[in-house]
């Protein structure tokens, strides 16, 4: 049998064939906003398709103006919009892919003044207020949704994707939550579902048998006022008898106090909650959330949880992950390890996404690698991400790498990184680059502190050696009691139960999580703490069970403002992190003087008067980094003297540790050597 055959297996919808299992999810990439960015969004999903994928899910485009996410959002109300949407279509269409367009109204999560939704209910995460809609308006978004599915069909569009889940403009409707009206839209769960099945009506009449209409539930809300799931299950009964050919599952709200992505949550942990409504019902049903290795799309499949499976972050990391699945090569795949710093952090933010392990992801006719004219010789030194992308890259392009690296392993951070609880998987992009330093020839010489001696003969040199830990200056820095987060993250120090961390950033965050979390973590345990109920009895949550902490932590900040302490860099995650603090009991302290360490403590000062000895057992130092620079050439003003030399990633800035960057400005430096 061949490798990953259930995953591989086509799927028959009686009109038109998949050729294979695996789908890109919806992910909005900010190029569909604007026309000009077509070309780029084509590129985008032409490579996916060339890479294998069956089917492909474009970024929410709006029906009409009161829909936009933001002003002047991507929408299809036009005929003129046909011509630009057709780039897209062909792209996917040469590679023999097939592609939907997501229909997407944002109601009350529309950041602009004048959206609107089934009530005048603000959402928590949204300065807008919404209006609450009337039945005019009501009706023509019915026909606005079936005018652009009509549209999208003739832009080539294989079928179009209609968004009801995450707490967009149908979930708003279906959802005591935010439905609180009194006519036929509202009340009974018959009404609440009356505008979804409305429109799935006047779509499948205006665009005939032959053409797929996928629908996006909601399956697990995990907010007050979530549907059970027998209201689930009525709506998506009720969808199948209206007319789609796929449901796919949503989880969750954006609002919602479960993290449902992000790093921390275990591979496939709602696969359970897809098995039971695939039961319920005649057509595929697609499996979505925190699935990214071949190995898991296939037992999904095989164990009959779902037909389908919907992934979006995994195709922006490596869009070749299904024909590496099935040449037999899974260690070959650029695995997603679901850190959103790339993707969803600039979505939310309101820039192009991009992926931190796969930098080309949305800039594929930007960044280029082509074959070099001329072979140089090449030195890289430091085997972090920065070095093994620049090594890795330069090397397929056809130059002669030689990779020195200090340390006795490859990695650099990701090492300590992968040694958090909930970061396991940053050990996957370890793993990947291994293999990449073997299929491109890169030679490696580990424990190797090269010196520019050493360096003479090479035609290009590329200065990678990252970061130190920056240590603060106080009296007893040098105390027994104080360690650096290196020191603890590679295991070199047994911390004791009563600790102060210096520093509330990612590392800090980090080293908490260290400290009090448990690795590799079941479904169950993770769904245990955060409250998730997979039963969905009411809305998908429950009451958290409490958390126990193995140790006493107080995280120490010198700056002021209380509020921002423990989040950690990421802006779709850092409220997660938060929340684990918490539930731990850690300790914050804000506008913090430390003014020595002896035998008693961590002597401080607070807010420029308290003064306070923390009796701890440990003092670690998360409190940043500097650059490693020592092999670089400067004059007295600091310039490079030496034209070959290249500094890249935290031996060019420190700052917050910024893996993103640091592969980003590797593979540039290689592309353009």
């Amino acid at each position: 049998m061949t490798a990953f055959s259930n995953m591989l297996a086509p799927l028959d919808l009686g009109f038109t064939t998949l050729r294979n299992r695996i789908v890109m999810g919806s992910m909005h990439t900010g190029l569909e906003d604007r026309f000009w960015n077509y070309g780029k969004l084509a590129a985008y999903f032409g490579e996916r398709a060339k890479g294998g994928t069956a089917l492909m899910i474009t970024g929410g485009i709006a029906m009409n103006r009161q829909g936009w996410l933001l002003p002047a959002a991507g929408t299809m109300n036009t005929y003129g919009d046909i011509i630009n949407h057709r780039r897209v279509t062909s792209a996917v269409h040469e590679h023999d892919g097939k592609i939907l367009m997501q229909v997407l109204h944002a109601g009350r999560y529309a950041y602009h003044p004048f959206s609107v939704s089934s009530s005048s209910v603000k959402s928590p995460i949204n300065p807008f207020k919404p209006k609450a809609m009337s039945e005019k308006l009501i009706l023509q978004t019915i026909k606005d949704y079936a005018h652009t599915a009509r549209l999208a069909q003739l832009a080539g569009y294989d079928g179009i994707e209609i968004m009801g889940s995450e707490g967009y403009l149908l979930n708003q409707f279906i959802c005591s939550r935010v439905n609180q009206r009194t006519d036929r839209w509202g009340g009974s769960v018959e009404n609440r579902m009356r505008l979804p099945l409305e429109i799935v009506k006047a779509v499948r009449e205006k665009v005939g048998p032959n053409f797929i209409l996928c629908y996006r539930l909601s399956l697990i809300d995990m907010v007050p006022g979530g549907n059970t799931w027998e209201e689930v299950v009525t709506i998506a009964k009720a969808l199948e008898a209206a007319g789609i050919n796929i449901l796919n599952t949503g989880i969750g709200w954006h609002e919602a106090r479960v993290p449902t992505i992000a790093t921390q949550v275990p591979r496939a942990a709602f696969r359970s909650v897809t098995a039971r409504i695939k039961k319920e019902l005649k057509i595929p049903v697609m499996a979505s959330n925190r699935i990214n290795t071949p190995e898991m799309c296939d037992d999904i499949v095989a164990s009959g949880d779902a037909d389908l499976i919907s992934m979006a972050r995994p195709l922006l990391a490596d869009p070749d992950f299904v024909n590496k699945a099935a040449a037999g090569q899974p260690e070959a795949i650029n695995t997603c390890i679901a850190c959103n710093q790339g993707c969803l952090d600039l979505t939310f933010s309101n820039q192009r996404a991009t992926c931190l392990v796969n930098p080309r992801a949305g800039y594929e006719t930007e960044l280029v690698y082509v074959k070099a004219r001329k072979s140089k010789k090449v030195a890289v030194v430091g085997g972090g991400m920065a070095g093994l992308t620049a090594a890795t890259v330069a090397a397929d392009r056809g130059h002669e790498v030689t990779l020195f690296e200090a340390a006795a392993d490859i990695g650099g951070q990701f090492n300590m990184a992968a040694a958090v609880p909930g970061k396991e998987e940053f050990q996957e992009t370890i793993r990947y680059y291994r293999n990449e330093v073997a299929r491109t020839g890169v030679q490696v010489k580990l424990n190797s502190k090269v010196t520019a001696e050493q360096l003479a003969g090479f035609d290009e040199v590329v200065i990678a050696t990252g970061v130190k830990p920056r240590t603060p200056r106080f009296p007893g820095v040098d105390h027994p009691k104080v360690l650096n987060y290196p020191q603890v993250l590679r295991g070199e120090a047994e911390v004791g139960q009563r600790v102060a961390v210096i520093g509330s950033g990612g590392i800090g965050v980090d080293m908490c999580a260290y400290l009090l979390e448990e690795h590799n973590q079941s479904v169950e345990h993770w769904a245990k703490y955060w409250g998730v109920d997979f039963e969905v009895q009411e809305n998908g949550l429950k009451a958290p069970e409490r958390r126990f902490a193995q140790r006493e932590i107080t995280m120490l900040q010198r700056k002021p403002g209380q509020k921002k302490m423990g989040a950690g860099p990421g802006k779709t995650t850092g409220w997660a992190h938060k929340a684990l603090l918490g539930q731990f009991g850690v300790k914050m302290m804000a506008e913090v003087e430390y003014l020595k360490v002896d035998d008693l403590g961590l002597h401080i000062r607070v807010g420029g008067t308290e003064e306070h000895i923390l009796d701890v057992d440990h003092v670690i130092l998360c409190a940043g980094q500097e650059s490693v620079t020592d092999l670089i050439p400067r004059d007295a003003e600091g310039k490079i003297t030496d034209r070959r030399y290249h500094v890249i990633g935290g031996a060019k800035l420190a700052g917050e540790l910024d893996a993103r960057r640091a592969i980003r400005e590797g593979a540039e430096l290689a592309a353009s050597l």
